[in-house]
């Protein structure tokens, strides 16, 4: 009776091993296959080999510091130009927008805010993209109206002075100076295409603007969290029959 009792142990040991076994196969592959969906959502937001809002702020930092350096070039160019002409302050504001966003993302970014703080970077973020936006749209206009005039240019040098004028038959006509140039040529021709740089600058960094201010709404508005997880291949484990 001993014998037949400890052999009826063993095979209830056993059936409970082989009922527990299935069980903890199904939550090492829900396992495995939650590791491979959070890496491929992780994957979803990369762009050339970097995540998609950091990208996003790259592309702000290189065209903002590009703008100023070709706008101080031009101001070094002739002391005459307006600073509608020689847009430096659209690249420092998109500047700071950048640097905000390295850090929101690089350090502190959250879909979902937690604190205040999150919050508010994000929101003035935001801001900051907007005004960019409607920064680079005004520069576009201004460097737009200014290069056509440039092309309808009779000029003559008069000194240090190139002076200009649409139509030199019209007496009355508005005269247009650049002071500090040493020809007209760098009217006509080098201004004229570092006007034309501009508009190509400015153009692409508002497009990267409004791609910015979608990104954070889309994040803000189309991302919710119910706070559950649902595994539909986690299956209960088998109690033991006794």
């Amino acid at each position: 009776m001993g014998k037949v009792h400890r052999n009826g142990e063993k095979q209830d040991k056993a059936g409970e091993k082989e009922n527990t076994e299935p069980g903890k196969e199904a939550d090492k592959a829900a396992e495995r296959k939650a590791g491979a969906q959070a890496a491929g959502d992780e994957d979803s937001h990369k762009c050339c080999g970097c995540r998609f809002p950091v990208l996003i702020a790259l592309l702000q930092l290189v065209l903002s510091v590009g703008i100023v350096v070709i706008a101080f070039i031009m101001k070094s160019i002739s002391s005459s130009l307006l600073a509608r002409d020689t847009p430096y302050w659209v690249g420092i504001i998109i500047c700071l927008a950048s640097l905000l966003g390295f850090y929101m993302y690089c350090i502190t970014y959250q879909v979902d805010e937690k604190t205040s703080l999150q919050f508010i970077i994000k929101l003035l973020y935001f801001l900051l993209c907007a005004l960019g936006l409607i920064l680079c749209i005004s520069a576009v206009a201004f460097a737009a109206h200014h290069f056509n005039q440039i092309t309808t240019f009779t000029c003559q040098m008069n000194e240090e002075q190139c002076i200009c004028k649409q139509d030199p038959d019209d007496h009355i006509a508005r005269t247009f100076q650049y002071n500090d140039v040493s020809d007209c040529e760098s009217v006509t021709s080098t201004i004229k295409l570092y006007l034309l740089v501009q508009i190509i600058l400015n153009l692409i960094l508002a497009i990267v603007c409004l791609l910015g201010c979608y990104v954070m709404w889309k994040h803000r508005y189309q991302v919710f969290f119910v706070g559950l997880n649902y595994h539909p291949f986690k299956t209960s484990q088998q109690q033991p029959k006794v």
